[in-house]
């Protein structure tokens, strides 16, 4: 999952960068409120963590522009501003959730897991389709309950493709959600990670069905009988 955080605060920003990524979310970090605005109206992001008062665009007119442009992605607003007509004011916006300065992280990341939460998904934290389970507390990953061995970058397209089974997902599609504007990606990156998932998930199973299967000039496909 890819979030963006616009947060002018330095050493908060920092902070939660390095905390979502330890969590396997690929993270995007902006410190001023122009750049977040562009970011947020051009990239595909699953969250936006939004502080309200920033440098150039307010967090409130970043939020406000999304809507205007149809972009429904979950903003969860940040704020020193704890009164009620303030939180009024941010959630009027369009926001889906707010959380007050200064907050624990453990409150973020449950906020965080709540608005990217899925209809696959079972009990909090645990996400489950065709026997693999993938729990984000203890980034585990089993099928038919046996553990397997993940990286951190693995379990995060091991996470993206089990929370959409049966869909196709283009290279690009996978590079935008899985990785960070960052990441140091070449072309055959995707490729690769696919093949490594596919020797954990399918080839360590040999008596079951591939999970992990190739849709020729599409892209890749997590389920049984999309091989082609």
């Amino acid at each position: 999952m890819r979030i963006l955080v616009v947060e002018d605060d330095q050493k908060i920003l920092g902070a939660l960068k390095r905390g979502l990524e330890r969590q396997s979310y690929a993270v995007d970090a902006i410190a001023d409120g122009d750049e977040g605005l562009q970011m947020a109206l051009s990239e595909p992001y699953d969250l936006v963590i939004l502080d309200r008062m920033l440098p150039g665009t307010e967090g409130l007119d970043i939020l406000k522009r999304m809507r205007d442009s149809s972009i429904q992605t979950p903003v969860l607003l940040l704020t020193a501003k704890d009164k009620v007509l303030d939180r009024a004011e941010g959630l009027n916006a369009g926001a889906d959730d707010y959380l007050v300065k200064p907050f624990a992280f453990v409150e973020l990341i449950a906020r965080v897991r709540a608005l990217l939460r899925r209809p696959s998904e079972t009990i909090d934290t645990t996400i489950s389709a065709y026997g693999v389970t993938l729990d984000r507390d203890t980034f585990t990953a089993t099928r038919n309950d046996t553990l397997i061995e993940l990286t951190s970058k693995e379990f995060a397209l091991l996470e993206y493709l089990v929370s959409q089974p049966d869909r196709i997902h283009t290279k690009d599609q996978l590079m935008q959600h899985v990785w960070d504007y960052d990441s140091d990606i070449l072309p055959n990156t995707v490729e690769v990670y696919i093949g490594y998932l596919r020797n954990k998930i399918d080839k360590a199973f040999p008596t079951l069905p591939p999970l992990i299967n190739t849709r020729r000039g599409f892209g890749y496909v997590f389920g049984e009988k999309h091989a082609s």
